[in-house]
């Protein structure tokens, strides 16, 4: 992939405007992060040389002063909206969080489960998360959000919620993923903060919407498609145009919610900070785009593979048909089809020949490889090993996994685990190759070549079982499928 992004830039320049803002209000800061903390993918995705752990390496520098809040919505537990990079329920991505940020020094002070209204799912797992020792508050939901402002900002509003309390004077606010209710969280925080004699301050930790970049550019229209099922809308600050005379973006949540952040702040201070839902963020990343061509390439290919991603989802009952249908708008307005991603006609003229499904992968040099469904092998198998092959430089014809090797493996799957498909998944077919490396010099070579395959482009022509597309999400391979399955039956495994 194609460098377009100066992480060191911008590691140094976030870092600086991070403390700045500390600066500016002293005492107490709630900083909402905006995207992921770990593992934003989409980020990475979208502008190329971005590092996914590049958020958690700077505010590492300040992790004795700082401690992490995290956010998550109730009714995300109670719908088990599931995260899709990672492929686990929000509630489970939030237990990781929490073991990843300890692992790695950092102090995760509490939980909060917004719109809490007695969830069934949601209650079992405060119980859980306190039978663990971490410290859940709840939040509830405020008839009139956001547009009362005078019944939000109110003992009746923000002021029903459980106080959070914090003992240091940086507090991250993160969450699994989108509309967690990062923001109100911070605002009821303020609110009960003045109530007890606390002066403390808010600032946005952002990274998409691009606030520099057009409005229409492909990597603010990504973000639309990558929040597309909370139907966010990327739109021009009037805020900050009527404030500064200046064109910027930011998103409809934001701008909406502006009026109560005025007013909160008025109400604790007498006067608001901010002139613009764009004074509140902090965001460095437009000044860090070192090749815009390469970030709009990679952002069109993010936004078809949303499209797949959503109508996958919604085949599968994990999603609403609307979420596909508001991303295809996006694919027309930027004049986006199927030979963005041109894996995707790839895979379907090599089904198209064998009858059966098939996967092609786009290798870092830009060619693509296909595999088809054999006896030995499923589509997945078969393309991870034709494309170690070709970065190794080995011949096709040859035989990477002996017989002796693969025979085993599928008298087990057949005779005694229960499984009617001898064929292969990728998984397998990768340890088979790691025992054949052991006294097969190609085959070695061929393993040393998996590393490669990171942030390479895939299509499939059928829906992959959960193994397999865990095998190609571990492997770091951006992977999109057609919305169907390879037989008619009702249940997948």
């Amino acid at each position: 992939m194609k460098t377009g992004f100066d992480h060191e830039k911008y590691t140094r320049m976030q870092s600086e405007r991070i403390l700045d803002r500390i600066e500016e209000f002293g005492g107490k800061l709630y900083l909402e992060l905006g995207g992921k903390l770990f593992d934003d993918y989409h980020a990475s995705r979208v502008l190329p040389g971005f590092q996914p752990d590049s958020k958690v390496q700077m505010l590492l520098k300040l992790k004795d002063r700082e401690e992490i809040l995290i956010v998550l919505n109730a009714d995300d537990i109670e719908k088990s909206k599931v995260r899709g990079d990672l492929g686990i329920t929000y509630d489970a991505d939030t237990l990781r969080l929490i073991d990843a940020f300890r692992g790695i020094g950092l102090y995760v002070g509490s939980v909060v489960l917004t719109r809490f209204a007695g969830q069934p799912a949601a209650l079992a797992f405060e119980q859980r998360l306190n039978a663990q020792g971490i410290k859940t508050y709840r939040h509830y939901p405020i008839e009139g959000y956001p547009t009362d402002i005078d019944h939000i900002v109110s003992d009746d509003g923000f002021g029903r919620n459980d106080y959070v309390e914090t003992t240091r004077p940086l507090v991250l606010v993160t969450a699994p993923g989108p509309g967690s209710g990062k923001m109100a969280t911070c605002l009821s925080q303020l609110y009960q903060e003045n109530r007890r004699g606390i002066k403390a301050g808010y600032a946005k930790f952002e990274t998409f919407p691009i606030w520099n970049l057009p409005l229409k550019h492909p990597v603010n229209v990504a973000y639309e498609a990558a929040t597309a099922d909370l139907s966010d809308v990327n739109m021009i600050d009037p805020y900050h145009l009527e404030a500064y005379g200046i064109t910027t973006v930011n998103y409809n949540r934001d701008i909406e919610i502006f009026p109560v952040l005025n007013a909160l702040f008025e109400h604790v201070w007498g006067k608001s900070p901010y002139q613009s839902p764009t004074d509140m963020g902090v965001n460095m990343v437009g000044y860090c785009i070192t090749d815009d061509e390469a970030c709009r390439d990679a952002a069109k290919k993010e936004i078809v593979r949303r499209y797949y991603t959503a109508r996958c989802a919604y085949l599968q009952g994990h999603a609403a048909k609307e979420e596909a249908e508001k991303i295809r708008l996006l694919m027309k307005h930027l004049n986006l089809d199927d030979e963005t991603r041109p894996v995707i006609g790839a895979a379907r003229k090599r089904a198209e020949e064998t009858g059966n499904p098939a996967l092609a992968i786009e290798l870092p040099n830009g060619e693509i490889i296909t595999g088809k469904t054999t006896n030995l092998l499923g589509p997945s198998a078969a393309v991870i090993l034709n494309a170690l092959k070709k970065l190794g430089g080995i011949a096709k014809s040859t035989h990477l996994i002996s017989p002796e090797v693969i025979e085993p493996v599928q008298e087990l799957k057949c005779k005694y685990l229960g499984n009617h498909n001898p064929r292969l998944h990728s998984d397998e077919v990768l340890v088979a190759l790691s025992v054949s490396a052991a006294s097969n010099p190609e085959a070695a070579k061929a393993l040393s070549m998996l590393p490669q395959l990171k942030n390479c482009e895939a299509h499939s022509t059928v829906i992959l079982s959960a193994v397999d597309d865990n095998t190609f999400r571990r492997l770091g391979v951006t992977l999109t499928c057609d919305p169907s399955y390879q037989t008619h039956k009702l249940y997948h495994k």
